[in-house]
């Protein structure tokens, strides 16, 4: 009934077969290079964070200073 010579919309179907494993791949993908950045940020220690933000401008001197100060007493702390 829906044969037409044996086709059964072959390109279409293909084409869809090929969408979805893009799709697939991209989220895979995404998703690992996503958990790969979480990991290295996790392995960063707070005082290059906030060597970072200086350089980056987003602290003032007066306020990277009173962070160190805080990061170094807790440091000394045993």
């Amino acid at each position: 009934m829906f044969d037409h010579g044996g086709y059964y919309m072959g390109g279409a179907h293909g084409f869809w077969w090929v969408l979805w494993l893009v799709l697939i791949g991209f989220l895979v993908f995404y998703l690992l290079t996503r958990l790969s950045s979480r990991r290295q940020n996790a392995h960063r220690k707070p005082l290059d964070v906030l060597k970072q933000r200086l350089a980056a401008g987003e602290l003032s001197t007066e306020a990277y200073e009173k962070r160190r100060s805080l990061l170094d007493r807790d440091d000394a702390v045993p």
